[in-house]
């Protein structure tokens, strides 16, 4: 499963509440289940506004020369007879009058060449951050979304220099978005070995020093998700193991992240492993690889909870429940799948309540049961703005 820690720096500013509640929701938007077929197909008027404080639309790109552009057209813009999503997901506003909305740049398939490039040149910096600005009040966002997806990693072009670069980035680019009061967030790795490699911690805490509007989102790829945050539980996915996850340490980011200004993220996915023996089937049963692919999401290794809730109803499964991990788990032959239900979400939102943290994140929100079909439409959603109020 997927972990997210986002730091809210300032919670005065980016709380804008839900009813019953005043913590944070941020809902990612997967805008591409606008082409998925049948009850897996999601588009912006799918969305309940009611049910998230803060929407991120995933995602637009970079050129060459560090411009910002959309990245599907069609989808995002009305010229030519396109769909206008970006005007479309900000009229959300309408029916929440205190729900903000953030442009996400980056993502896993637009690798870390282009932004290492970008970073290290003041010219295409500047481009990349008033391309970025015009984008965002042209379409009527409320900020961006940074996710470099890593700097001094993948395929990057300046190595270790992309550390220094990232936070000169983040410095030129809250200049000019706090002219505007606009909201920044940033998706940084959260495992040590790797946030190592990308970032500065001890200068992206300075951000403190200045105005509320950044945020620091943290993903940990994973299978399922521990209620404890100590360094020695953090473990690294290996296919060879169907294993539960443990959440990963928030030492590295406490001087920029204390508990009141985190806002803890969890999955609405399942992780799909095919066992190596049917009849060794428990949790850390050896596995050969990745399992089976949801439905719409087509994906193997991954499966949505609208898609797996409705594989329960109508296939037999056996359902079990980790103790340890405080998750279900599934069985079916040699199909092992780990996930998350209301039940296991409002145990995990309890627990970060408790540590006093701001609100919740979730990736993402096409993958709830949003039509309904195992019950209540928006169950995960749900259940997390029940929890936390």
């Amino acid at each position: 499963m997927s972990l997210f820690f986002k730091c809210i720096l300032g919670v005065a500013l980016l709380a804008v509440f839900v009813e019953g509640h005043d913590k944070v929701v941020v809902c990612y938007y997967g805008t591409w289940a606008t082409y998925r077929s049948g009850d897996g197909k999601f588009s912006v008027s799918d969305i309940n506004a009611s049910l998230c404080t803060h929407l991120i639309y995933t995602f637009v790109g970079i050129k060459d020369d560090g411009t910002v552009v959309s990245l599907d057209p069609y989808l995002d813009l009305p010229d030519n007879y396109g769909l206008g999503t970006f005007k479309k997901f900000n009229e959300l506003k309408q029916q929440n009058a205190r729900l903000k909305t953030i442009l996400a740049v980056g993502g896993w398939n637009e690798g870390s060449a282009k932004y290492s490039t970008m970073a290290a040149s003041a010219t295409l910096r500047k481009t990349f951050i008033t391309t970025a600005r015009d984008m965002v009040l042209t379409y009527g966002f409320d900020g961006l979304d940074l996710d470099w997806e890593y700097p001094n990693q993948r395929d990057s072009t300046h190595g270790a220099d992309d550390v220094n670069n990232f936070s000169l980035l983040l410095k030129e680019l809250r200049e000019e978005f706090d002219k505007y009061g606009l909201l920044i967030s940033v998706a940084v790795a959260a495992l040590e070995t790797s946030a190592s490699l990308s970032y500065d911690i001890p200068t992206m805490a300075k951000c403190q020093d200045s105005n509320d509007s950044l945020l620091f989102s943290m993903p940990v790829t994973g299978k399922t998700a521990m209620l404890k945050l100590e360094r020695a539980q953090r473990a690294v996915l290996k296919v060879a193991m169907a294993k539960p996850f443990r959440y990963p340490t928030t030492q590295l980011y406490a001087e920029c992240c204390p508990p009141e200004k985190l806002v803890m993220g969890v999955p609405f996915y399942g992780r799909t492993f095919t066992l190596t023996d049917a009849n060794v089937n428990g949790v850390a049963a050896p596995a050969s690889g990745v399992g089976l692919a949801g439905q719409y999401t087509a994906t193997n290794g991954f499966i949505g909870y609208n898609e797996f809730c409705n594989k329960l109803k109508t296939e037999t499964w056996d359902v079990r429940y980790d103790s340890v991990a405080q998750v279900p788990y599934a069985v079916q032959g040699k199909n092992w799948v780990t996930y998350d239900d209301p039940s296991s979400l409002v145990k995990k939102v309890e627990y970060a309540v408790n540590l006093g943290v701001a609100g919740v994140m979730v990736w993402s929100i096409e993958t709830d049961d949003f039509h309904g079909r195992c019950g209540e439409d928006f169950a995960l959603l749900r259940a997390i703005n029940t929890a936390l109020a």
